[in-house]
């Protein structure tokens, strides 16, 4: 007889007190035909996964994976009817993870993930762990998902780890399957958390080559947080104090084209803006003309929060400056330039110097 029963990330934020925002079910003792029969439609290709015919919740067959190759592709799957709830939980990356609760609420903990939840520990279940690089990934975005609540990460995960870093495993991670970790992550309240973990186990320096995470990096990235939900603002506060080329890391990663774009804004323009009160009212035109503020507004709003987050201080007045300056030279209106008979080029330059003189009357 079929038994349901919820599983993973809805188990533990709920033994967390924390929202759910997703409930995965495993099955045990079905086949993909039992439940096609009771109309779930079946979404996976290499296992079978399930959508609830009314809920659209996930239900996936219990099974066990055998490492078959390198990565964290090269697995063999076993979904047989007699796989136990057991065996299908011994394969997950940590003991907070492993924890199932059946249709009557009753959890089922043979791991001993509750405790590790009591001890807010991120503990592996079992030596399987080093066979998938991906989790160490996973294990650095929970360290950052959970560091508000206390969380660390144990020990001798710590350095099965480093051992799984050092065998070259996290190489056969592609650029897509990285970002997509990190991404969650700089979702999370404390992203430096993140990328801290990977530097420890010697991670981020294959992942991320050139990246400097000194503790001003780290400390930007957690303030970021408190400015913004932008996460692409997040995410290129990390490139302050890079020594290369933006554009180069954010190649190799595969970081898509606007997170790109402002990294690159970031990494060549927020000295500018943090000592903008030094700059000429020419300097400050050429910066607008330089991030396409005309266009793109909201191109200087990015740019304000990434500088104000390394700013040492909580009041940042270069934002109010910069703000009134744009305000001053967006009101020089170009239709007037032309009515006066400018054309061509012309238009541009006088627009230019307009733009200039009324920064120059107004701040």
């Amino acid at each position: 007889m079929s038994k349901f029963y919820l599983v993973g990330g809805s188990v533990r934020d709920r033994l967390l007190h924390l929202p759910l925002v997703d409930r995965d079910w495993v099955v045990v003792g079905s086949t993909p035909d039992e439940l096609l029969a009771l109309g779930y439609q079946q979404v996976g290709k290499d296992f079978p996964v399930f959508l609830h015919p009314i809920t659209k919740e996930e239900y996936a067959l219990a099974r066990t994976e055998r490492k078959s190759g390198k990565g964290y592709t090269g697995f063999i799957c076993d979904f047989s009817k007699d796989i136990t709830l057991e065996q299908d939980l011994i394969r997950r990356d940590l003991t907070i993870n492993a924890i199932a609760m059946d249709e009557d609420g009753n959890l089922v903990d043979p791991y001993h993930g509750i405790d590790d939840i009591k001890l807010k520990l991120l503990r592996h279940v079992s030596p399987a762990f080093r066979e998938d690089p991906l989790r160490v990934l996973r294990v650095a975005r929970f360290a950052a998902r959970y560091y508000h609540l206390g969380f660390r990460i144990a020990s001798e995960t710590q350095k099965l780890m480093e051992e799984m870093v050092l065998a070259g495993e996290i190489n056969t991670l592609t650029p897509e399957r990285v970002w997509k970790e990190t991404e969650k992550a700089l979702a999370s309240a404390d992203p430096q958390v993140y990328f801290q973990v990977l530097k420890q186990c010697g991670a981020l320096a294959i992942l991320f080559p050139s990246l400097i995470l000194s503790n001003t990096v780290a400390d930007a990235l957690k303030k970021s947080t408190l400015l913004t939900d932008d996460l692409t603002v997040r995410f290129a506060v990390l490139f302050g104090e890079l020594a290369t080329e933006a554009e180069k890391l954010c190649s190799q990663i595969k970081a898509p084209n606007q997170y790109t774009k402002l990294a690159i804004m970031v990494q060549q323009y927020h000295l500018k803006v943090e000592n903008v009160t030094q700059l000429t009212t020419e300097q400050i035109i050429d910066l607008f003309n330089r991030i396409d503020v005309w266009r793109n507004p909201h191109h200087l709003n990015q740019l304000i929060i990434a500088s104000q987050s390394y700013a040492k201080t909580e009041s940042f007045p270069q934002a109010k400056y910069l703000e009134k300056a744009y305000k001053l030279a967006h009101g020089v209106n170009v239709q007037n330039i032309i009515a006066e008979g400018y054309k061509g080029k012309l238009i541009q330059d006088e627009l230019q110097k307009r733009r200039i003189e009324a920064l120059l009357n107004g701040i």
